[in-house]
């Protein structure tokens, strides 16, 4: 409601007011389980610490309990390959850059130096949120793998499960199966033989605090971080909808002559449908939601980050060649999505039978965007070469971005 009625100014103070929920909310409780189990309160440094009363560090912890359990060490764990890991890391990275809620936010502010400075703000509070975010992966599997284990390491007795446990088995997204009718809760690797517990991926922060014993506010607080989380993305996303189907696509190409009032209207339409589109994704989800995010990064890494990167850094791409290299990249790993994930929307859609054996070097469907993105730049620096070279107003456009106010440019470097 919000996003419809408020635009642009609307939504950049409400994502304000947003963000700040959502840091604390995200390091506040990770600050309380770290000191709950090593005493340090910075999770970052938790993370590598010895547990409080004992001289065996978090992590060798960790690792042992799993073990026990059948499972693979968490600390030596690797996503598939190194090689996999580098893709999907810069995929990220780049999508980041790319995607097209984010580059609108710097509409807001009048200057270029305002700019740079949100965006240092900006970048000194991902970095917290993100360095915090293995310390909260880590902490939050060890708390829950040694509930499930019990007091006496056997496996949690059912009837004395914690009130956590009970809150989440009515959501549908923990259950438990008595498979052999011992009454204990076991997680282990084999579960054909014994116990199952199924979690939803999605729950684990949410219930994290809970698990860890926080107080009733601490829960809260992260509960209000994840609406934030939620809403302040969304209407970022529904912004740039409104804007593109509205100015560029209505104004831009379709309809040139229509008026401020029309295209307005036309914008709420736009996000009116949208919103419906997204409620119906969100009752029907696609795919575990980090799945489905990683997804999202990636395309946006092969078709918009590449064509920003050479409109900034070279005057010789055309229009052209970024078309093309956005359509080649955007095309390149739509394609493999589908051929290995199907159609996430549609279930039993595979074009060829995604089996990992068959991926590129490797490379998983949710890390191909930094592919696509080097297939865009060989097709768009290649397209500009066979084609006129753009208009020099736009060269000295080009120019102008490059060098700071006040400073006469040196041709020829």
């Amino acid at each position: 409601v919000y996003a419809v009625l408020g635009g642009m100014k609307g939504i950049t103070y409400t994502q304000i007011a947003q963000y700040c929920v959502l840091i604390f909310a995200f390091t506040i409780p990770a600050i309380f389980i770290s000191l709950n189990l090593t005493g340090n309160p910075l999770p970052q440094l938790g993370l590598g610490s010895t547990l409080i009363g004992s001289d065996t560090y978090l992590l060798d912890k960790l690792d042992l309990v799993l073990q026990d359990l059948g499972f693979a060490q968490y600390s030596t764990q690797e996503r598939l390959s190194k090689l996999n890991m580098f893709a999907y890391t810069l995929s990220l990275m780049i999508g980041t850059a790319g995607l097209p809620h984010v580059i609108i936010r710097f509409f807001t502010v009048p200057k270029v130096s305002d700019a740079r400075k949100s965006a240092g703000w900006a970048l000194l509070f991902i970095a917290i949120l993100y360095t915090t975010a293995p310390a909260v992966s880590g902490m939050a599997r060890l708390n829950l793998v040694d509930t499930l284990a019990g007091r006496d390491g056997g496996g949690l007795v059912y009837d004395e499960r914690p009130q956590w446990f009970k809150n989440w088995e009515k959501t549908g997204l923990l259950e438990f199966e008595d498979k052999n009718g011992d009454g204990r809760v076991t997680h282990v690797a084999d579960s054909a033989v014994n116990e199952m517990v199924t979690i939803d991926r999605d729950i684990i922060v949410l219930a994290n605090p809970e698990i860890a014993r926080l107080p009733n506010w601490v829960i809260a607080l992260v509960a209000a971080g994840g609406l934030a989380a939620a809403l302040s993305t969304a209407a970022g996303l529904l912004l740039a909808i409104s804007s593109a189907i509205s100015h560029d696509l209505l104004k831009g190409v379709f309809t040139p002559g229509i008026s401020e009032k029309q295209e307005l209207l036309a914008s709420r339409i736009a996000m009116a449908v949208a919103i419906g589109f997204a409620g119906y994704l969100g009752l029907n989800p696609p795919d575990f939601a980090a799945g489905t995010v990683a997804l999202a990064f990636g395309l946006a890494a092969s078709s918009l980050f590449p064509a920003l990167m050479l409109g900034i850094f070279s005057k010789r791409v055309t229009k052209e060649g970024a078309i093309a290299g956005m359509l080649a990249g955007l095309g390149a790993t739509l394609c493999y999505v589908f051929q290995h994930k199907g159609i996430m929307f549609i279930p039993g859609t595979e074009f060829m039978g995604g089996m990992q054996e068959n991926w590129f070097l490797g490379i998983e469907p949710n890390a191909f965007g930094a592919v696509g993105a080097l297939v865009n730049v060989i097709v768009a620096v290649t397209v500009s070469r066979v084609t006129a070279e753009p208009p020099s107003e736009v060269q000295e456009l080009v120019e102008h971005i490059r060098v700071p106010s006040g400073v006469v440019p040196t041709h020829g470097r």
